[in-house]
């Protein structure tokens, strides 16, 4: 698999919940995780961001993406994603009961590999707007 194919099936794997369990077959072990989001800013590592995510389709069951740009850069050997999340909070969980609001909200990922394997990623996301629109802020 080269780093486009990689990375398509993590990005998948991550935005549809499937947790670490699926996406570290993609990652090095140890892969990091930064994002400048106040709700992200104790996760470090990509495991416990994926499953961060995971945890997520229990508020939010009907989360899905669309994927909006997809780039390779072999010089720098990464990859960047852009996409935008959609979902209504029905389901249980969640900072607060169901609000039965909805976000579509826009972000970015900046995939790194070393050796094929995905070592780390960078979100580039507004939290506090998703929150909002959820009625979670």
């Amino acid at each position: 698999m080269n780093i486009k194919e990689t990375a398509l099936a993590f990005f998948d794997a991550c935005e549809t919940g499937k947790g670490w369990g699926d996406c570290a077959q993609y990652c090095s072990a140890n892969a990091g995780f930064t994002a400048q989001a106040d709700s992200l800013i104790e996760v470090t590592t990509l495991a416990n961001y994926a499953d961060w995510m995971a945890a997520n389709f229990g508020p939010l069951p009907d989360a899905s993406y669309v994927m909006l740009s997809f780039g390779v850069d072999e010089e720098r050997g990464n990859v960047c994603a852009a996409a935008t999340f959609a979902a209504t909070h029905t389901g249980d969980g969640g900072p607060v009961p169901a609000t039965g609001k909805s976000t579509a909200s826009h972000y970015c990922y900046v995939i790194d590999f070393e050796g094929g394997t995905i070592n780390h990623v960078t979100k580039i996301w507004n939290d506090g707007y998703a929150f909002r629109e959820l009625g979670w802020a």
